[in-house]
């Protein structure tokens, strides 16, 4: 099924966009946050942020690593519907990867005690309303995994080409990717559908791992992005999910970004694992005042590159 989907991309048959997004220009350029708003004072800083990325008239679209709250913040739906509401005040288009705050660790006292599956439905019901389009005011339309009968619930997972570099969204977060024991929850951990969860989500990361490089390949994309909330370091939560994005950017050969966030850290991290092409990017975290201007030029020999950009409080 996965290079079922990838041609069908490469061939513009499941995504009308493929052909509109897959330009011929230099460049594209885009903003990239993370772990952010944290906490009311964040919140209220974040309007600042929306203007400045508004007022970059080179900004294409927004990618958000995950975290869009703090892991003590409550995770009721007044908040989630209060934050989509933010988000949809960016012009462009707005592409949202879950964080480990925003369902896993909602089991929390301070979260508010929720069966983090219940948090992780309502979190798609609020930010991904409609399968396939992104939220932003101009919103664009992307192929989302849930066009697979087998991936049909990861709406969130997406992919999109612009200049030929091929995006992906892979939802993998924190909290070892939800092995961590749902320890707060009333009567303890649910061991049972949390590793449930845990693997079915594995599996159609893996699956969307695979699709975003076939269709690199078919395209001969000049470069890949996968964008997700936490490193995929050497833990049982991730291993697998480290192993398949290793292998598949050393068989690929050309520049691939990995960008996440989750650690609140700017950080750099050429040849990644040991893979010459692989580039690790984490953003800025824990705050509304920094940001990446991130961009793809299919011409350069890296492709990507990226400057911090500062917004000043108002």
């Amino acid at each position: 099924m996965t290079a079922v989907i990838a041609a069908s991309l490469a061939a513009g048959l499941l995504s009308p966009a493929a052909q509109a997004q897959t330009g011929r220009g230099p460049a594209v350029t885009f903003a990239l946050l993370g772990d952010t708003p944290y906490g009311d004072a964040q919140r209220a800083e974040f309007p600042a942020l929306v203007k400045a990325v508004n007022a970059d008239r080179n900004v294409r679209f927004v990618l958000h690593a995950g975290d869009i709250k703090d892991g003590s913040s409550t995770c009721d739906d007044a908040r989630f519907a209060d934050l989509a509401k933010l988000f949809g005040t960016f012009d462009d288009p707005f592409v949202l990867t879950p964080g480990d705050n925003d369902w896993t660790d909602c089991h929390r006292t301070s979260a508010g005690g929720y069966l983090p599956t219940e948090r992780l439905d309502a979190l798609r019901r609020v930010f991904f309303p409609t399968p396939g389009r992104t939220s932003g005011r101009h919103s664009m339309p992307v192929l989302t995994q849930a066009v697979d009968r087998r991936h049909r619930d990861y709406r969130e997972n997406v992919l999109f080409t612009r200049e030929r570099v091929v995006f992906a969204a892979v939802h993998v977060v924190g909290s070892d990717n939800d092995l961590a024991p749902w320890a707060q929850l009333p009567g303890g951990d649910r061991p049972e559908p949390r590793k449930a969860e845990f693997e079915a989500r594995e599996a159609a990361a893996l699956d969307w791992i695979d699709t975003a490089f076939a269709t690199a390949r078919l395209t001969r994309a000049p470069g890949v992005l996968l964008l997700m909330q936490a490193e995929p370091v050497e833990t049982p939560g991730f291993a697998e999910i480290r192993k398949r994005v290793i292998d598949k950017a050393r068989a690929y050969g050309k520049p691939v970004l990995l960008v996440h966030g989750d650690e609140h850290v700017y950080e750099v991290e050429p040849s990644y694992a040991g893979v010459p092409n692989l580039t690790r990017l984490e953003t800025y975290g824990s705050t509304a005042t920094q940001w990446l201007r991130v961009t793809a030029a299919p011409k350069t020999p890296g492709v990507f590159s990226w400057e911090p950009q500062t917004v000043t409080p108002r």
